[in-house]
């Protein structure tokens, strides 16, 4: 795929690790550690900013024309805009150390739920709501309802900007598997009777790999969906069986992705963006198929922009217009992209016909009328939090990955 979260998913064990390293150390001091006072920050900055933003979750590719048509709208509030990329481990010291050097060189960061929790854990991050809640009226109001329960999961240290109910999704190549598997007990019976033909990456590092590994629970009825310690039993029990008929489980999604395609498996996990993206690329033929399993629950997934601490009251101004401004509908239409986070806009009534002729075309082509239809119809779970899926993937290795990670 385009993005570069094909490496986030790993990203959130890595991130939370750190920050918990570096919450011990306690949160950032002196005149760098804080944000501005919002009674200080302007309605608009006193002459035009530069912002130095940060994408640490492969936001830019949906957000980048957001961003470049404000700084065309507002030359008084923009004056120049530098975009960075980092891994998302990186992004909670790099935060600190600038914080503790008195310098924010980091002004936006882009990120995930990973970015978001290892920021907040080291204290890098401005509280943005409810400090800055009239700069976002009806923020709760104007979300789709599962966005807005993404955007809880912010605590009110981030503006959700993109939002997706990703999976899981079955995607299998239609002349091999002519009709798929409906429910997990299907599929554990299709892979007992064509071993080592069905495939999912490491969870850790994988979109598709970890929406199933969340979505497993609702689909099996386990005690509880939002305690993988002590409430999966039952989707431990099946992916330590399902394990005995996968040959191995690849590092990453795209390897699933070219291991379908040369046809060494003939079914892997995938989300709506994995299937939509890889075809327009060319990565995987247009004739694989996808589809779920029942009871279907959706897992949902985001991205949000972030505030450092340590910046000026003229920062912060252009910042929350800008993030404001992101959240137009004219500009979340920007969202549907090339389809890798599909649908991709975070608030109401952002239609596909609102979207660029280049998205419009890609997902008339490669886009699937079933998605809408199954979005409408089944229920949107929220990811874990970044501290449980860290429980959840450091179980999956012990119970499940063991000697068959990425090793073919």
């Amino acid at each position: 795929m385009q993005r570069c979260t094909g490496f986030r998913f790993r990203r959130v064990l890595l991130a939370v690790s750190l920050a918990a390293g570096l919450a011990a150390c306690g949160a950032p001091g002196g005149d760098g550690g804080q944000a501005a006072d919002p009674q200080a920050v302007p309605d608009k900055p006193g002459k035009p900013v530069e912002l130095n933003i940060l994408d640490v979750a492969g936001n830019l590719q949906l957000t980048k024309q957001m961003i470049e048509n404000f700084k065309a709208a507002h030359p008084e509030v923009l004056a120049k805009v530098t975009y960075s990329t980092a891994p998302a481990p990186s992004m909670a010291g790099k935060l600190k150390a600038e914080q503790d050097g008195g310098v924010a060189q980091t002004h936006l960061v882009l990120s995930g739920t990973d970015g978001l929790s290892a920021g907040i854990a080291n204290g890098t991050l401005a509280k943005v709501l409810p400090d800055f809640s009239s700069r976002f009226p009806n923020l709760m109001q104007n979300y789709l309802e599962p966005a807005a329960k993404m955007q809880e999961l912010a605590n009110g240290y981030g503006i959700e900007v993109v939002y997706y109910p990703s999976g899981p999704l079955l995607e299998f190549n239609p002349g091999a598997v002519p009709a798929a598997p409906a429910s997990p007990q299907e599929l554990l019976d299709w892979a007992k009777a064509h071993p080592e033909k069905f495939q999912y990456a490491q969870p850790s590092n994988s979109g598709p790999g970890r929406t199933f590994l969340m979505g497993l629970p609702y689909l099996l009825g386990d005690k509880d969906p939002k305690d993988p310690d002590k409430g999966w039993d039952k989707t431990w029990a099946f992916l330590q069986e399902l394990g005995k008929y996968v040959k191995y489980y690849p590092s990453g999604t795209t390897e699933t992705m070219k291991n379908l395609a040369s046809g060494s498996v003939n079914m892997i996990m995938s989300t709506t963006g994995w299937d939509i993206n890889p075809r327009k690329l060319g990565t995987v033929p247009n004739t694989v198929k996808t589809a779920i399993m029942q009871p279907m629950h959706w897992v949902t997934d985001a991205q949000y922009a972030l505030m450092p601490k340590g910046l000026s009251p003229d920062q912060e101004s252009a910042i929350l217009q800008l993030v404001a401004w992101m959240l137009k509908p004219d500009q979340q239409a920007i969202a549907y992209d090339d389809g890798y986070f599909y649908p991709g806009p975070a608030v109401k009534d952002v239609t596909l016909q609102m979207a660029p002729q280049k998205s419009q075309d890609t997902l008339r082509q490669f886009g699937r009328p079933e998605y809408d239809q199954w979005i409408a119809q089944y229920p949107k779970e929220t990811s874990l939090p970044a501290e449980q899926q860290v429980k959840a993937f450091d179980k999956w290795n012990q119970l499940v990955g063991g000697s068959k990670v990425g090793k073919k």
